[in-house]
């Protein structure tokens, strides 16, 4: 058997072929069910032991050239064809296609974006830190109890390996203030901890059972009798609010305890919806709480390895949805994380 005039004459028929039709009758010759390509593979289980692996790598190497010259020769056609269909249009490749819908950033991304910038241009850094938390950094850390509601089960989701889905972002203050004692603490520090959060809560207009946050920490040490204070955080927090809102708005601290803070506080904004007079949206109050703020309480700067008597700050935690739902006047809480696309596709393309 002549393998070299065997492969010879196979792509000379392929190269016969005038057209697809011509060309699949060859394929079905060479590699039907009894295509003699593979009749010649095949032949090899009729040889003695010793020639068949000579036999059947050649044969193989036939039939591979073979395999190649019909895929070049089915590529040919379709450019081919596919020449002869522009000719035979007005159609112009090179002109640009039909401009597509853009992407939108949502909502929360597009104020957290802005928030970033502006705080890191007050000074503060970046900080992230894990959504599922340990019970010490969440909870013990912090200054929060064992018998504390915060642990209840209603609250909290909690997980089998005893870690938890965190409730707040308030874990990444300790764990910053540890991780920059174990490299040497340089005052003052200022921090950003934008992330999600989880809690065990009732869905209604104002709330969900996942949410996002903007933790805010801030710590220098004391200078005679001169430490960070809460005229340093309320005027942090106006700044904040003036910039991001786009408007002034009336804002009231009224205290509010928080055992990560003392003493703590919590920032209202009076509600854009009902101008203050009252509405399902501020639960007839005609007040929206966007933060609860206030001075790190001593036990906290302990677990981060600071003496509470040569350090002072501050932490505010804002919750981003009420700060979108005001700027944007958004008046259901569940529209974020709804799905639908008429609600996104209000708010800025993304820039390419």
């Amino acid at each position: 058997m002549d393998m070299n005039a065997l492969r010879d004459g196979w792509l000379r028929a392929i190269a016969a072929a005038s057209d697809d039709k011509a060309l699949a009758e060859v394929e079905a010759r060479l590699f039907g069910g009894k295509g003699e390509v593979l009749e010649l593979v095949r032949s090899v289980t009729a040889l003695p032991k010793e020639e068949r692996p000579a036999f059947g790598k050649a044969a193989n190497g036939v039939k591979q050239e073979v395999e190649q010259a019909l895929t070049a020769a089915r590529d040919r056609f379709v450019a081919a064809t596919t020449a002869k269909e522009l000719q035979a249009t007005d159609f112009d490749p090179t002109e640009p296609g039909p401009r597509l819908p853009r992407g939108t950033l949502h909502p929360i991304t597009i104020v957290q974006n802005e928030l970033v910038d502006l705080f890191t241009s007050l000074g503060f850094q970046w900080q992230d830190g894990p959504e599922v938390e340990s019970e010490y950094f969440n909870f013990d850390a912090l200054n929060i109890p064992g018998d504390h509601p915060a642990r209840e089960s209603q609250d909290t989701f909690w997980l089998t390996d005893k870690n938890l889905l965190r409730t707040h972002t308030s874990p990444v203050q300790v764990r910053t203030l540890q991780r920059a004692t174990k490299n040497g603490f340089q005052p003052p520090l200022k921090v950003i901890v934008p992330g999600r959060c989880f809690r065990s809560e009732t869905v209604d207009k104002s709330h969900e059972h996942t949410f996002y946050q903007m933790e805010g920490l801030v710590v220098d040490r004391v200078h005679g009798d001169q430490g960070v204070s809460t005229a340093n955080l309320i005027h942090t927090m106006k700044t904040c609010l003036r910039v991001i809102l786009e408007r002034d708005l009336q804002v009231r601290l009224r205290p509010g305890f928080f055992p990560f803070v003392e003493p703590g506080f919590e920032l209202d904004v009076n509600c854009p919806f009902c101008s203050g007079k009252g509405c399902s949206v501020c639960k007839q109050s005609g007040w929206i709480e966007v933060l609860p703020c206030g001075m790190v309480h001593p036990n906290v700067l302990r677990q981060g390895g600071l003496d509470p008597e040569e350090y002072t700050g501050f932490a505010f935690g804002m919750g981003l949805q009420r700060v979108v739902m005001l700027r944007y006047g958004i008046d259901d809480i569940r529209q974020f994380m709804g799905g639908n696309t008429r609600f996104l596709q209000q708010f800025p393309e993304v820039s390419r």
